[in-house]
C-alpha cells in the first residue's frame, strides 16, 4: 500500500471513529452492520490494514458500549457478532488480550446471568467464551477465576433451547481439557448439574462427567446419590450413560456407597411406592405404565449384573450386602415386567457362578419355581402366578451366612 493510500485510509478510519463517537445508537448499529458485512473472515493483518492500525480503538469502543448497554438488549446481538469478528481473526491474539483487559469475560458472563437476555444472545455469548477458552490454558483459567463455571452450568441447566444447551456444554467440555488448576471445580460443577431436570442437559453432563472422572484420582461422594437417581430416567440413553459411569466408578473409593445404594434400590419401601402413586408422577404412570421407582429398580438390577460379570471381587461385595434376597424380591414385582426380567438375569449370573448359591435359592423359593427360573430366566415372569410372586417377595434367603463359611 502506497503512502497516499495509507493516508487516505487513516482519514477514512478517523472519520469512521468520529461518526461512532458522535452518533446515537441507531448510527452505531448501522456502522456495526457495515463492519460485519465487510470484515467477516478477515485475518488480523487484513483488519489492521483496513482500520489503519486503529482497530484496537474500535474494539475498545465496542466492548465498552456492550458493557454499558447489554442489559437493555437492543443491539446486543450485533455487538456480540462484531466482537466475534475480532476474537476469531486468525494470526494474532492481540485482540483477545485487549478484550480480556477491558473486562470482556466478565461482561459475557454477566450477559449469561442476566435474566432478560434472549436465548440466541446467550448462545452467541457462549460461543465467544468458547473461542476464548480454546485459545489456551491461561484463557481457560481467566474464565474459571471469574466464576465462569457456575454461570455456564446454570445456563446449561436453565436453558430452554437445544442451541444454547449445546453451546454451554461445548464450553464446559473445552474448559475441562488442559486446565488442571480448575479441574476439581469443573468436576464438582458437573456433579451439581446432574440434578437438573432437562433430559438433553443430563445426557450432555453425563458425557462430559465421564471424561472428567477418568482424569480424577478419586471420586467425590456427592456423585453417588444423583447418579443413582438418574437410573429412574425414562430416557434409555441417560440410563445407559449413568450405568456406564457407575461401571467406571467401581475402581474408585465410592464403590461401597454405590453398591449399597444399588442393592437398596432393588427393594423400594412401601412409603416410596405410595408416595409416587400420590404425586404428580401419576401422569408419568399413565403415559408409561410404570412408577419411576420401578424403572430405577430394573436399571439397578441390570447394573448389578454388569458389575458382577466384570469382577468377582465386586460380586463378593454384593453378596455380602444380601443382593440375592433383594434380587428375588425384585423378581416378584408383577407391577413392572422389566424389573422381573433384569432381576432374573442378574440372579442367573450369581446362581451359575456359585453352586452354593444355587442350593440356597432353590431351597428358598421351592423346586418348581426354581426349575422354571433355570429353564428360561428372562421369561419366568410370563408364567408366574400370584402365589409364586408372593414367595419371591417374602423370601428369607440369606447368603451372608454362606459367606461366613467361605464356601464360595
Amino acid at each position: 500500500m502506497s503512502t497516499e493510500e495509507k493516508q487516505a485510509n487513516i482519514g477514512k478510519v478517523l472519520s469512521f471513529l468520529r461518526e461512532w463517537d458522535c452518533g446515537d445508537r441507531t448510527v452505531r448499529s448501522r456502522i456495526l452492520n457495515t463492519f460485519l458485512n465487510q470484515s467477516t473472515g478477515k485475518t488480523f493483518y487484513e483488519l489492521e490494514l483496513e482500520f489503519a492500525q486503529v482497530a484496537s480503538l474500535f474494539l475498545a469502543r465496542l466492548t465498552t458500549w456492550m458493557r454499558l448497554t447489554y442489559m437493555f438488549g437492543t443491539f446486543l446481538g450485533l455487538q456480540l457478532k462484531a466482537i466475534g469478528i475480532f476474537l476469531s481473526a486468525s494470526g494474532h491474539d492481540q485482540y483477545l488480550m485487549e478484550f480480556l483487559e477491558d473486562g470482556g469475560v466478565l461482561t459475557l458472563l454477566d450477559i449469561l446471568n442476566h435474566i432478560e437476555t434472549k436465548e440466541e444472545e446467550k448462545s452467541n455469548a457462549l460461543r465467544l467464551l468458547f473461542t476464548i477458552s480454546n485459545a489456551g490454558r491461561k484463557y481457560k483459567e481467566i474464565i474459571c477465576e471469574s466464576h465462569g463455571v457456575k454461570s455456564i452450568a446454570q445456563c446449561l441447566a436453565r436453558s430452554n433451547t437445544d442451541e444454547s444447551q449445546e453451546a454451554a456444554w461445548a464450553l464446559l467440555e473445552s474448559l475441562s481439557h488442559g486446565n488442571p488448576k480448575y479441574q476439581n471445580q469443573i468436576y464438582k460443577g458437573l456433579i451439581a448439574l446432574m440434578t437438573c431436570t432437562s433430559p438433553p442437559a443430563q445426557q450432555l453432563v453425563l458425557h462430559t462427567l465421564q471424561t472428567v472422572q477418568s482424569k480424577m484420582k478419586t471420586a467425590h461422594h456427592s456423585i453417588v446419590d444423583p447418579l443413582l437417581y438418574m437410573l429412574r430416567s425414562l430416557h434409555l440413553e441417560i440410563q445407559n450413560q449413568a450405568t456406564n459411569l457407575i461401571l467406571d466408578l467401581k475402581c474408585y473409593d465410592v464403590r461401597p456407597m454405590l453398591l449399597s445404594g444399588l442393592v437398596t434400590l432393588l427393594r423400594p419401601t412401601k412409603e416410596e411406592v405410595q408416595q409416587h402413586h400420590n404425586m404428580e408422577e401419576s401422569d408419568i404412570i399413565k403415559m408409561t405404565g410404570s412408577l419411576p421407582v420401578f424403572v430405577q429398580q430394573a436399571a439397578a438390577a441390570k447394573t448389578i449384573r454388569l458389575l458382577a460379570e466384570n469382577s468377582q471381587e465386586v460380586s463378593r461385595e454384593l453378596l455380602s450386602l444380601r443382593v440375592i434376597q433383594h434380587l428375588l424380591y425384585a423378581m416378584g414385582n408383577r407391577e413392572h415386567t422389566d424389573s422381573q426380567i433384569q432381576a432374573s438375569l442378574a440372579l442367573k449370573h450369581f446362581v451359575c457362578s456359585y453352586p452354593v448359591i444355587e442350593e440356597h435359592v432353590q431351597r428358598g423359593i421351592g423346586s418348581t419355581l426354581f426349575a422354571a427360573f433355570m429353564h428360561q430366566a428372562d421369561t419366568l415372569y410370563m408364567n408366574m402366578d400370584e402365589t409364586q410372586a408372593e414367595i419371591l417377595l417374602t423370601n428369607k434367603v440369606n447368603i451372608t451366612v454362606v459367606l461366613d463359611g467361605d464356601q464360595l
